[in-house]
């Protein structure tokens, strides 16, 4: 008897070991397509033998628990590869919107395909008609049209800019908060995972931490460490504690020069070592590439007016004075684009003539005229200037966007790689079903002949009512 009851709970084991197996399977089946969730293996453990005797042990079956199919090593490579795609690729959308700007596209980069350089040739060409006809009211009007139409052209590309600069410092503001709303959201799941599992794989619990990770991933670039309770320590890359186990550290946000920076829970202005998710990209194309191109666009409106200033009061003009301004501009180069103006609308206010010429003269239009030719920034014409400039956004643009692309591509690759390890496979899955259900099937007979051994036992082989 002592051995059909040993039997009797080995079948026992193997039934609930069985039915535990099957409900592993059926939760993968039910959450096939649930985001984030990590496929389960059943694993079977055998139980601690009895000894029975100094010569013989008792078996004791088996038990079932499940376990994840997760990469940890895999699953950071993941992140990691998308912080970096995140932050080129929203430093690529503002570096197209940049383009934009200045009528740039994929086709079409040429500056004097673009407003200004259109506007800039005009305007140089107005005092080569004028230097031919000096007297005419009519191209004295044309040169002023001509001056104002470039200011504004230079006044509306940097207040685009600006805008642009204002919309990324909304985007900054978006992004804190959607980060402090996941390291809070990762901070309760470390209490939880640390509660019910602190030394091994805490199952749907981590797949929920690890989806908020991805996400996080691609917000902003960090790094994490696993602690001994199964919990994680996150920080930005410059530091700054982001969740520490079951404590989160919220990010803020605050107005310097204009911009709105980050800072860190402990009051520190982190904005400049932040890199890594859309939060790097925008960093990045606010206070790097934006930047650049306006205050290349300040240099040029004021190399520009300041050249046409002098030359004009060089000259005579339509009533024998000196010539003034034709261009209000800035004391220095900075803000000169957005504030660039013609000083006057008056045609008579042209100085076309030379010194020593009478007012119908045209040799200092002459001169003016010759400014497109003459080298004013660093070697270089305006237009070879402007020219440059766009051919620097336009190659950072370039080089931006393959890199997004080639970071995109090994993206795929390693998630590729972390679907078929961790995804569900339901023709895998079916296959285990029926496995474990004809483990089930055989656990039961067992059981169900034991019973009828221990009833022929107990009634001495005579046909009873006793069953």
């Amino acid at each position: 008897m002592a051995t059909l009851t040993a039997l009797l709970d080995l079948s026992q084991n193997a039934l609930q070991a069985s039915q535990a197996a099957i409900d592993i399977t059926s939760n993968n089946v039910a959450n096939a397509n649930t985001p984030g969730y990590t496929d389960e293996l059943a694993q079977w453990q055998e139980s601690d033998s009895v000894t029975l005797s100094s010569h013989a042990s008792s078996g004791q079956g088996a038990s079932v628990s499940s376990v994840s199919q997760r990469d940890l090593v895999l699953n950071q490579r993941v992140q990691q590869q998308t912080q970096a795609g995140a932050s080129l690729s929203a430093e690529s959308t503002a570096l197209n919107e940049l383009q934009s700007v200045f009528g740039l596209t994929s086709t079409s980069s040429a500056s004097a395909s673009t407003a200004i350089g259109t506007d800039m040739d005009s305007f140089f060409n107005s005092f080569s008609a004028l230097e031919a006809t000096p007297s005419s009211t009519a191209l004295r009007q044309g040169v002023l049209n001509a001056a104002a139409t470039l200011a504004t052209d230079f006044n509306s590309a940097s207040s685009q800019i600006s805008q642009q600069s204002g919309a990324l410092n909304q985007q900054v503001s978006g992004v804190v908060t959607q980060v402090n709303a996941l390291t809070q959201s990762i901070a309760t799941l470390n209490l939880q995972i640390e509660s019910a599992s602190p030394t091994s794989d805490a199952g749907t619990l981590e797949d929920q931490r690890q989806q908020d990770l991805s996400t996080l991933s691609g917000l902003v670039g960090f790094d994490q460490t696993r602690t001994e309770n199964n919990g994680l320590t996150l920080t930005t890359a410059n530091g700054a504690v982001l969740v520490s186990e079951g404590q989160s550290y919220a990010l803020g946000t605050a107005t310097v020069g204009g911009n709105v920076d980050v800072v860190s829970a402990a009051g520190k202005d982190i904005t400049s070592g932040l890199t890594g998710g859309s939060l790097g990209g925008i960093l990045q194309a606010r206070d790097q590439d934006l930047p650049t191109v306006a205050s290349a666009l300040d240099t040029l409106a004021y190399a520009i007016g300041s050249a046409v200033n002098t030359q004009n009061a060089a000259g005579k003009d339509a009533n024998g004075s000196p010539g003034g301004n034709l261009f209000t501009l800035p004391a220095s180069a900075t803000g000169a684009a957005s504030t660039i103006a013609v000083a006057t609308m008056d045609p008579n206010a042209v100085a076309a003539a030379a010194t020593g010429q009478g007012s119908s003269g045209g040799g200092n239009a002459t001169a003016l005229s010759n400014l497109a030719s003459a080298n004013l920034l660093d070697g270089q014409t305006a237009a070879e200037n402007y020219a440059s400039l766009l051919t620097q956004l336009g190659s950072t643009a370039s080089r931006v966007s393959g890199e997004n692309a080639t970071q995109q591509q090994s993206l795929t690759q390693l998630t590729t790689q972390q679907s078929s390890q961790s995804s569900v496979s339901l023709d895998q899955e079916a296959a285990n079903l029926t496995l474990y259900e004809r483990s089930y099937d055989a656990a039961a007979k067992v059981f169900s002949i034991v019973d009828q051994l221990m009833a022929a036992a107990l009634n001495l082989g005579e046909e009873t009512t006793v069953t």
